[in-house]
């Protein structure tokens, strides 16, 4: 629930509360002439969080929070200085601050031109102090080009080198970092083994460490005799026990006296490098851009939702994420889970959130074009002709779309559902509706191949209602294309499958009323945008193949109504799982025998990544006559993949169906779209090379009748970590039969940008936020930008337009999201 309003003199009289609380340690200190300056503790932590957590709770003017943050950095290292006069001098400099603070007309205080938002998204980080054309092609690689860019620019971890052991406390089998003069780098090589090994011998006042670098001869370079150095990594006893001490491959960082306070004695950042541009260097560049810019960045999130969110001003944030103060928050900053980290994450996705909520916006704004008549009689024949009912969960999911289909503006739905729960045929029924009502449809979908399957299996049921169904790929013959592209130009073809190609240019609808696009990967939003810019303003329905993690749908679907078909046809037993390792080949052999022996039929998969893959075509050909030979003599062995022709492949699945094929071996062309309730047993040869949602998804073409089916994964489980990450997917298959409990663990395991494969465009990348860690910060962001959304579409007001002009820079042309004005 929103926060109500507070006044400035809310605001203005717990500022004072604040300053009395940050006021008293600090008049301690200097009573009795600085008398008590040396004992004082802790000074830094309690001014670093009493801050924190007053700019969280409030949004103040720029020259309050400025004023805030100075205050935080002159106690940022105060418990650690040892120079009674530079103590004193921190605590002069701080009353200074307090009595600014203090001042009546706090609030009325202009910000000084120094501190004006400057447009750092828009300045190129060549021309910011120290880096040059030649560092700036470097920094693009890390894909920094601009002053902002760098702000952003985190760390991957931190080391907590506040703490430096001497050489001689330092302790086998314990994590430690040291510093030293390096006495002496010796390299070897090995031919025979084709090996280098570099001993670096480094030394302080109470002993010596071997430090040992395996194939990087050219560290000899860097561990020159009498630099000082810092290394970090676990201790190992040598052969002569504590007195021979040494750490193998550690971390390094060349020190010289200017900047070590930065890279030493405090918990340090630790960034990704590129070859030429070293972490250290990062960190004293950002260090120096945060002196010079920070004061420039303009906060985009509405005071409103900052206040209700209580998150810290960005210029808090991006200090405390690059260097931060408190050495008991190292866990929490290698989680990122620091406040500084949440104020960073909330904003990237309050951006995209804003963007999405601006795009469904504009979409409820437009116009519709067509009129459905959802009591069309060609709904009930559809469903005379199926041989079974709608599951509740189908009849709800098709009431949300008949819903969608007759209010004011055009439909934008996606519904997603469990392998089998019958997604297609919802679909197929809004399909009939529209060419019910004098409108054609569209079903789009990625590949070719996916293209035939859907044509095959639904000519024949539009045929039974009188109506024309036509295929359009990027294959088949030139006269064939222009024939069907003429069929549907004149509005004698009223359902048109196929792929992209029903979008180019030269297709022309008669009337296009509804286009269903089926994603196995996401292509649908550019999709929409060309049919608007042909001048069609159709309803649109997008199925996904299998359920997609919530925080997916959230970040690439945010822009769609969604429905989620929730239960499986009745009657259905689960699935029963398992894995079987090569050695036990011939027992996976002999249950799918069984099977066959007991009138059922059998699904053998090869993978296949590409059609194209002569070596993957080979083994699927190579197997079925292997097959056939020697395993299923008695057995019919049919074979499936996507270089046959398409009558070809037409008759293949006609005799599998008929039951004229007992094993069908096949590439993953029948991934999706077959439907044969006597098949029983899917096996998958080489289950290791699938992914974890694909695995599930070629489950799901048996268990369609009420009799007992069978996944079996044989699978050539490789030692290490390729293997072991092999293993965790097949036990999670074996785990689990729910389609989105699978989607949740494939997430956690692959991680967004691989979730959809390699083709997929549509996944947010962020520089912050992760969505499985920040799953519940995702949620209040979207929350905000419908909220904000709702409250103000266009994005207008001035609490409004640095959200939206940030959310444009950001995120318009990777989603291609809606204009806003």
């Amino acid at each position: 629930m929103p926060n109500p309003p507070q006044s400035s003199s809310d605001r203005h009289q717990r500022l004072q509360q604040l300053v009395q609380r940050l006021a008293r340690p600090i008049e301690f200190s200097s009573r009795d002439a600085y008398a008590h300056l040396g004992n004082v503790k802790s000074l830094g932590p309690y001014i670093s969080a009493q801050v924190l957590d007053a700019l969280a709770g409030d949004v103040y003017p720029p020259n309050v929070e400025t004023d805030l943050l100075a205050l935080r950095a002159v106690f940022g290292d105060f418990d650690t200085l040892t120079d009674l006069a530079e103590r004193r001098q921190r605590v002069v400099d701080a009353q200074a601050i307090l009595s600014r603070l203090n001042m009546p007309d706090v609030f009325e205080q202009k910000t000084s031109a120094h501190s004006a938002p400057a447009e750092l998204w828009n300045l190129p980080i060549q021309y910011a102090k120290g880096v040059g054309p030649k560092r700036a092609v470097l920094l693009a690689k890390l894909g920094v080009a601009t002053v902002e860019d760098a702000l952003w620019y985190v760390p991957r971890r931190y080391e907590d080198r506040s703490v430096l052991l001497p050489i001689g406390r330092l302790v086998p089998g314990v994590a430690a970092t040291v510093c030293g003069t390096v006495a002496r780098a010796r390299l070897s090589r090995i031919p025979r083994r084709r090996m280098t090994i570099l001993n670096v011998t480094i030394e302080d006042e109470t002993g010596a460490l071997q430090c040992v670098y395996f194939n990087q001869p050219y560290l000899e370079d860097v561990f020159k005799p009498g630099c000082r150095v810092m290394v970090s990594g676990t201790v190992v006893a040598g052969r002569k026990g504590w007195t021979d001490l040494r750490m193998d491959v550690p971390q390094y960082e060349v020190l010289d006296d200017e900047d070590a306070p930065l890279h030493v004695g405090r918990i340090v950042p630790v960034y990704p490098e590129t070859k030429g541009l070293t972490s250290r260097q990062l960190r004293t560049l950002i260090n120096g851009l945060l002196d010079q810019h920070l004061e420039g960045m303009a906060d985009v999130v509405p005071d409103t939702v900052r206040s209700r969110q209580r998150l810290l001003p960005i210029r808090a944030a991006l200090r405390e994420v690059h260097f931060p103060h408190s050495p008991g928050d190292l866990d929490a900053l290698n989680q990122g889970v620091t406040p500084a980290h949440r104020r960073m994450a909330f904003e990237e996705f309050f951006l995209l959130q804003l963007g999405l909520a601006s795009q469904q916006q504009s979409v409820r704004e437009e116009a519709r074009s067509v009129r459905f008549n959802t009591a069309t009689p060609l709904a009930g024949r559809l469903r005379a002709l199926l041989p079974f009912r709608l599951t509740q969960a189908q009849e709800r999911v098709l009431t949300e779309i008949q819903r969608d289909m007759t209010s004011p503006h055009p439909m934008n739905r996606l519904v997603q559902g469990d392998v089998g729960c019958g997604k297609t045929v919802v679909a197929l029924l809004a399909m009939v509706t529209a060419c019910g009502s004098g409108c054609q449809a569209a079903l789009m979908v990625p590949t070719e191949i996916l293209a035939e399957q859907h044509y095959l299996n639904l000519r024949r049921l539009l045929e039974g209602l009188g109506l024309k169904a036509v295929l359009l790929t990027g294959g088949g013959t030139p006269k064939t294309r222009a024939a069907v592209r003429k069929q549907i130009e004149a509005g004698e073809a009223h359902v048109a499958i196929g792929t992209h190609a029903l979008i180019q240019k030269h297709v022309q609808f008669a009337r296009l009323g509804l286009v269903v696009i089926d994603e196995q990967h996401k292509f649908g939003v550019l999709q929409r945008k060309t049919l608007l810019a042909k001048g069609y303003r159709p309803d649109v329905l997008v199925l996904t193949a299998t359920p997609i993690p919530r925080t997916l749908a959230m970040t690439v679907y945010g822009d769609l109504d969604v429905s989620v078909i929730d239960a499986l046809p009745p009657g259905r037993k689960p699935i029963r799982t398992r894995v079987f390792e090569e050695p036990e080949r011939r027992r996976a052999y002999q249950f799918v025998q069984d099977e066959v022996r007991a009138g059922h039929q059998v699904y053998i998969v090869y993978p296949l990544v590409e059609e194209s893959e002569k070596v993957d075509l080979r083994a699927a050909v190579e197997g079925a006559e292997r097959l056939q030979e020697s395993i299923f003599r008695t057995a019919r062995v049919g074979l499936l993949h996507g270089r046959m022709k398409g009558e070809d492949k037409e008759r293949t699945m006609a005799a599998f169906k008929a039951g004229e094929i007992q094993v069908l071996v096949s590439t993953t062309v029948i991934e999706v779209g077959v439907d044969v309730p006597n098949a029983t047993v899917m096996l998958i040869e080489h289950a290791e090379r699938f992914g974890l949602a694909q695995l599930h998804q070629l489950r799901g073409r048996v268990g369609r009748s009420a009799q007992q089916s069978y996944c079996l994964l044989l699978a050539s489980l490789a030692v290490g970590e390729e293997g072991s990450a092999a293993r965790r997917r097949l036990d999670a298959l074996v785990a689990s039969n729910d389609g989105f409990v699978i989607a949740e663990e494939d997430l956690r395991l692959r991680g967004p940008g691989e979730f959809f494969g390699a083709r997929q465009w549509g996944v947010p990348e962020f520089r912050v936020a992760n969505l499985i860690r920040d799953h519940a910060l995702l949620e209040q962001a979207r929350r905000e930008a419908l909220a904000t959304v709702r409250e103000d579409p266009r994005l207008s007001g001035p609490g409004h337009r640095a959200a939206r002009d940030a959310m444009r820079r950001r995120w318009q042309t990777k989603l291609v999201l809606g204009s806003v004005s």
